[in-house]
């Protein structure tokens, strides 16, 4: 079993996250929900069964959805971090139109 999919993995604090435990919880939320999506389009693309490969897309979208959810998020809570992203997306399109 996945160490992720552990029970032990569960963060249950006995007390409320501070801000710096909330962002890292966060990140952690959004690279699960990229896993998630990579796992439901494997299944989907291993399957010939149509109708569970339709089921399986829908919920990787879905899962993108609470990407941009929880993105949105990081930029309300950590706006600092905000500006180093979007300097390397800059950098990102400079390259690309190299």
């Amino acid at each position: 079993m996945s160490e992720l999919a552990s029970i032990n993995h569960v963060y249950t604090p006995k007390q409320k996250l501070n801000d710096e435990e909330l962002l890292r919880a966060i990140k952690f939320a959004i690279v699960s929900e990229f896993e998630a999506i990579q796992i439901y389009q494997q299944i989907a693309a291993a399957t010939n069964n149509l109708g569970a490969s339709r089921v399986l897309l829908d919920i990787a979208r879905e899962e993108k959805q609470h990407v941009g959810e929880l993105r949105e998020l990081l930029k309300v809570l950590a706006p600092y971090d905000e500006d180093e992203y979007l300097e390397g997306a800059e950098e990102t399109r400079e390259n690309l139109e190299k």
